[in-house]
């Protein structure tokens, strides 16, 4: 048998056993208590970004939150529309492969991984380019553990009278985000990041009046949320076959989160994990790549130390004592990566320190 370790990473990450044993159950997807907790689970996602049912809806999604995304870009962006992509990471970047392989009229604006997309150099671009209809963006770019500001962008979609589509992967549920305040029309996020289930489905938070125009626009057939939404709203039933057992742990995990105290209790437990990881790393000589403004709660980028340094070695050495980093995700930069999300508390991020010390005085 494997031996166990927890994860630190932006998700998969760590769960509750609580959560783990829910999936010990084998359920119908016809069934009407089944069917039900879609339908709870898709009020708690509205309640949590902020928002009334009046105005917007909740899509669950199958697949990775990789599919959540295509399925917004692939399904609201008509062949007149233009979507402005604003990426200073990995997963912006990632949007605009998905926007070329659906034929989707896409512009980049891209800025330095270590740096927040510049508003006024965006507001240019609006000026230069008229037919810009969409602005999409990732809120918590986990490249770097960049947490970007979505404030100046609301407002000037506002403006401009764009859709706003936020990619809050590993942000959403750990981050409080006030998706009608801001004016959101897609919010993206996943069953295994920050409300700590496991991975299987995404979730969309669709603006109504938004996602009603966007019918007839879909380029595939699973991934059209029109469609989706339209057959998930009549009695929680989805339309193709859906993760059961990632369903069910996702609804303790949101009991879980609801228990610890919501969105606020969760985000206090994630910034002080992170703060004691920057202090610690920096007491070892390991430096923090990011500014302090920029770090999410959510993961690090720490640039590798001077000298024979070989990432796989510390790797193997930290998991044979019980926990899982990441690699870097920069190209041309060697670095790693550490995430604090999940089942992980202050004594992890401490117990980490003390094996990386280890390590390196080994």
């Amino acid at each position: 048998m494997n031996k166990e370790y927890k994860l630190l990473t932006p998700g998969p990450l760590t769960t509750t056993k609580t959560v783990k044993e829910q999936m010990l159950f084998d359920h119908c997807t016809w069934d009407e208590e089944y069917k039900q907790i879609t339908q709870r689970i898709r009020k708690k996602l509205l309640k949590l970004a902020h928002v009334k049912d009046l105005d917007y809806t909740t899509i669950l999604m199958q697949g990775s939150g990789s599919f959540g995304v295509e399925s917004v870009l692939s399904s609201v962006l008509s062949d007149e529309n233009t979507v402005l992509i604003l990426a200073n990471g990995a997963y912006g970047e990632r949007m605009v492969e998905m926007a070329q392989a659906n034929k989707i009229n896409v512009l980049l604006y891209e800025s330095p991984v270590n740096e927040q997309p510049d508003i006024k150099e965006v507001e240019l671009l609006l000026k230069d380019h008229p037919e810009i209809t969409h602005l999409a963006m990732v809120h918590s770019e986990t490249t770097t553990g960049m947490l970007n500001n979505l404030e100046p962008f609301a407002t000037l979609c506002k403006k401009n009278n764009l859709v706003f589509i936020v990619d809050a992967m590993s942000s959403f549920g750990g981050v409080n985000i006030e998706v009608d305040k801001l004016g959101i029309d897609y919010l993206i996020s996943s069953a295994n990041k920050c409300i700590q289930g496991v991975p299987g489905f995404s979730f969309i938070i669709a603006k109504l009046e938004s996602l009603k125009k966007s019918q007839g626009n879909a380029r595939t057939v699973s991934l059209d949320i029109h469609k989706q939404w339209e057959a998930m709203d009549i009695d929680g039933k989805w339309r193709f076959t859906s993760p059961t057992h990632v369903v069910l742990a996702f609804e303790q995990a949101l009991k879980e989160m609801e228990q610890e105290g919501g969105i606020p209790a969760r985000y206090a437990r994630y910034k002080k994990n992170m703060n004691l990881l920057v202090q610690a790393f920096d007491k070892i000589g390991l430096k923090h790549y990011l500014s302090e403004e920029n770090q999410s709660p959510i993961i690090a980028t720490f640039e590798y130390p001077e000298g024979d340094f070989k990432f796989e070695e510390m790797y193997g050495f930290v998991k044979e004592r019980g926990y899982a980093i990441y690699p870097g995700k920069l190209m041309g930069m060697n670095t790693f990566r550490i995430g604090v999300i999940g089942e992980i508390y202050p004594e992890d991020i401490e117990k980490l320190s003390e094996i990386m010390q280890e390590y390196f005085e080994k």
